[in-house]
């Protein structure tokens, strides 16, 4: 198994892409802790793991909250010994998230204080975590929209993706000596209820798709392989990378018709 003997953390891990990877997190072998703001999701995350035959455990974490993200992190090491493997996937998209002019300011801050201060709490208490295992993974959750903007406004969403990349690159440059990797996902377009609920029309749907392609939406167990791979030793020479799964949306993207 790719994960043998691993520890992992995993942040959001209630639905979506933080779901799927745990479930296969734990099908690899690792001892997963699911970290949520969503107790019954997240509690189900673990009923699936264990059905499975898996080791897993929950904790109510709030990822914009110092002492929460303290907490996950000495649950992990009290519960399984030390930790491997963070992946910082916790994130959200804001329905009132629109472009600068409008965008209210409690949007940008609650935006900004999960998706980009929620990675850098996560790595704060996690990176001595890490250390003390004698090295690990990070895995932090931006998007392809930090590589080109969104077609769709959602400058707040957009600017806390952009963050995660540039935390991404220099925790990796500077923890690299300790054996610390530290790598982002960069996921295209979702069939995940983050994006669904606001395609919510075939129109809406069709809009996006013709930018990707694939012709397709991605699948949460799509991105859960990729960070199994970022997470295992397949990737011991990757750091620092912006790991895009996309369908080629980056590599054929144009702006749309008005």
């Amino acid at each position: 198994m790719r994960l043998g003997n691993k520890v992992a953390l995993i942040t959001g891990g209630s639905s979506g892409i933080g779901r799927e990877t745990c479930l296969l997190f734990a099908n690899e072998g690792a001892k997963v802790v699911v970290a949520d703001v969503n107790d019954e999701a997240g509690n189900e995350t673990v009923d699936s793991i264990h059905s499975g035959g898996g080791m897993a455990t929950y904790i109510h974490a709030d990822v914009s909250n110092s002492d929460d993200c303290k907490s996950m992190i000495d649950h992990a090491e009290k519960t399984f010994g030390s930790l491997n493997i963070l992946f910082n996937n916790a994130g959200i998209m804001h329905s009132a998230d629109d472009n600068a002019e409008v965008t209210d300011g409690d949007v940008w801050d609650l935006t900004m204080n999960i998706n980009a201060k929620g990675v850098f709490l996560g790595c704060k208490y996690g990176i001595p975590a890490l250390r003390r295992a004698g090295g690990g993974s990070i895995i932090n959750t931006a998007s392809f929209v930090a590589l080109l903007g969104a077609a769709t406004p959602q400058i707040a969403y957009t600017a806390s993706k952009g963050a995660v990349l540039a935390m991404t690159r220099e925790l990796a440059v500077v923890h690299a000596r300790e054996n610390i990797r530290v790598n982002a996902l960069c996921p295209g377009p979702l069939k995940t209820e983050l994006l669904m609920k606001f395609l919510d029309t075939e129109e809406k749907k069709q809009r996006r798709l013709v930018h990707i392609p694939m012709g397709r939406f991605g699948e949460a167990h799509e991105m859960a392989k990729a960070v199994l791979y970022l997470a295992s030793e397949e990737s011991s020479f990757v750091t620092g990378t912006e790991f895009v799964v996309d369908g080629g949306i980056t590599a054929a993207y144009v702006t749309p018709e008005k």
